[in-house]
């Protein structure tokens, strides 16, 4: 951009490695609303925590509160969301933090705009594969409910796509897998990143 300069600073994300004592990271869960991506994200965040990583969350719903207040659900007013969460995630995994994202995320090509704003080698993509009929039984917030009565538009699974990750770096399902097995898949995936 015009005008528009990268500004250095002394301090940079290796810095920051060593002072954390581990490497930063972004934890990505994709998959349809009620599948189970903020229960395991909590449980893995928790986990961490123990362990002492630095972590920092961030939520679909609370992002939209905030700094994506001014967007839509419709097809470009998401992947603006998406696209600005990931410009968020890359600013704390350079603060050298373990950063774990729980979005729908519908899109391959948005899922692979993330990786490239984020950098591939601190991406980890964990899709949580749950089939829409046990979203629709779990519907905690009885937005399938609404979706099916035609009261929200654009939802995805219903008025809306999810298309199937193409190649994630781990599959959750779980309507099988209790979250904390899951946890443990993902602790087991980014135990050599760390």
């Amino acid at each position: 951009m015009k005008h528009i300069e990268k500004q250095d600073y002394t301090i940079g994300r290796e810095d920051r490695v060593v002072i954390n004592k581990h490497k930063p990271c972004l934890i990505w869960f994709t998959g349809l609303s009620g599948a189970g991506k903020s229960t395991i994200a909590n449980l893995l965040e928790k986990e961490l925590y123990k362990q002492g990583i630095h972590t920092y969350s961030l939520d679909g719903d609370n992002l939209r509160r905030g700094l994506n207040k001014d967007l839509t659900f419709s097809k470009e007013d998401r992947f603006e969301n998406l696209r600005r969460t990931a410009e968020v995630a890359k600013l704390f995994v350079d603060a050298g933090l373990v950063v774990i994202a729980a979005f729908i995320t519908p899109y391959n090509k948005i899922r692979e705009e993330i990786k490239t704003i984020v950098g591939e080698d601190f991406y980890v993509e964990v899709y949580v594969n749950t089939p829409l009929e046990v979203c629709e039984e779990r519907d905690v917030k009885g937005l399938y409910k609404k979706a099916r009565a035609k009261e929200i538009k654009n939802f995805t699974g219903i008025s809306a796509p999810f298309e199937v990750p193409n190649s994630p770096t781990i599959e959750i399902k779980t309507a099988y897998e209790k979250p904390e097995v899951a946890v443990n898949k993902v602790l087991q995936v980014i135990k050599g990143k760390l």
